[in-house]
């Protein structure tokens, strides 16, 4: 049986930096990743964009690895060719009642160290975003986009270069601790690592369960969301990022607007909890409703300006009818000395990634080392 330093459940975006960043200190490191290739999951299956960290628990792993990985993914994408841009973002108050929790959230970004952001009259959001009609809007400049798939390839790319074995069709099966390792039994084989990181997405809760981790009691809830497209005719409608105040609830950042990098213009993401962590097409939002949530910051928009595209499934910590932005859960497991678990690695998980690796290059050599 081949026995491995490390072996990184998982190839999303995560995954990948994580195999990126161990790869430059050990040999034999192994990335299995269940699906035909890389970042099949929820790594490009969203809206691509780079965030600034102002939404977040100040304190939290998800505001300190957001802002620090803002940084090291634009220094990132330059360094490899990753396509990306520095657009800005407007966070938008369409009406007066809105204009306390925009003050609200400037100043949360604030608290976790956010830097440039201004609040926004009407006359300047409207000289941005001509079409956008808000009374006032937190502009972001830190926030962006980025291709998630030439992302992920990057991070792989350079992880293969470093020596990095990436195998895909490689759903994890079994996992067995032992004295000095932990086996994997996949759909290609057998392994054994000195040290194993669970970063499997939407299923890390199943593999700290199939290990017998205490952990495994941070279950993961699916939750859908989708994206329609503006048809092309009507892609001048919005030149950058347009967000609408978060949900209260913390489900979601709510239904905004992305002028992609190909011109083209997506509404979305809704969000919604699914049985299935595979459901991705049944009983689809009505196009109806995606424009009467983006009509309240672009009025000129209409449902015959709308077609559908993809959507994608959010890893969530927090149950259904539980309020709240549950932290990521990026720790050594209290059992298991040479497992490292990650679960519960949602949005911000893009922007976040090179950060988390970071983190989790620490928790590595505490084992290795």
């Amino acid at each position: 049986m081949d026995k491995a330093n490390v072996v990184i459940i998982g190839g999303g975006v995560v995954g990948c930096a994580i195999a990126r960043a161990l790869s430059a200190r050990w040999d034999d490191v192994f990335v299995l990743e269940a699906m035909p290739r890389v970042g099949m999951g929820a790594s490009t299956r969203n809206s691509g964009v780079i965030h600034a960290g102002i939404y977040y628990v100040p304190g939290s792993l998800k505001a300190r690895h957001c802002l620090r990985g803002n940084r090291l993914t634009y220094e990132f994408c330059a360094a490899h060719g990753v396509p990306h841009r520095n657009t800005g973002k407007l966070v938008v108050a369409v009406n007066d009642s809105q204009k306390p929790q925009l003050v609200a959230l400037m100043e949360n970004g604030r608290r976790n160290g956010v830097e440039g952001m201004r609040i926004i009259d009407r006359a300047a959001i409207r000289a941005r975003e001509p079409h956008v009609e808000a009374m006032e809007a937190i502009d972001v400049p830190s926030s962006g986009i980025v291709s998630s798939e030439e992302l992920v390839k990057a991070y792989a790319r350079v992880a293969t270069e470093q020596g990095t074995h990436i195998v895909t069709h490689a759903k994890a099966e079994r996992v067995e601790a032992r004295k000095d390792g932990i086996r994997v039994v996949s759909a290609a084989g057998e392994i054994e690592a000195r040290c194993l990181v669970n970063s499997a997405g939407l299923f890390a809760d199943e593999v700290a369960m199939m290990m017998g981790s205490s952990l495994a009691r941070h279950r993961i809830w699916p939750v859908r969301g989708e994206y329609c497209e503006v048809v092309r005719a009507k892609s001048d409608l919005i030149r950058g990022l347009v967000y609408p105040l978060p949900h209260a609830d913390g489900l979601s950042l709510g239904v905004h607007l992305t002028k992609t990098l190909w011109g083209t213009v997506l509404v979305g993401p809704t969000a919604r909890y699914v049985d299935d962590k595979n459901d991705y097409e049944c009983d689809r939002e009505p196009l109806e409703d995606f424009a009467k949530n983006a009509k309240c910051m672009l009025p000129e928009l209409e449902v015959a300006d709308l077609v559908a595209a993809y959507s994608g499934i959010r890893a969530k910590l927090t149950p259904p009818n539980e309020h709240g932005i549950a932290d990521f859960v990026i720790t050594r497991d209290p059992e298991l000395s040479n497992v490292i678990q990650l679960i519960g690695v949602d949005s911000p998980g893009l922007t976040s990634a090179p950060a988390i690796a970071e983190q989790v290059l620490g928790l590595t050599q505490e084992i290795l080392n």
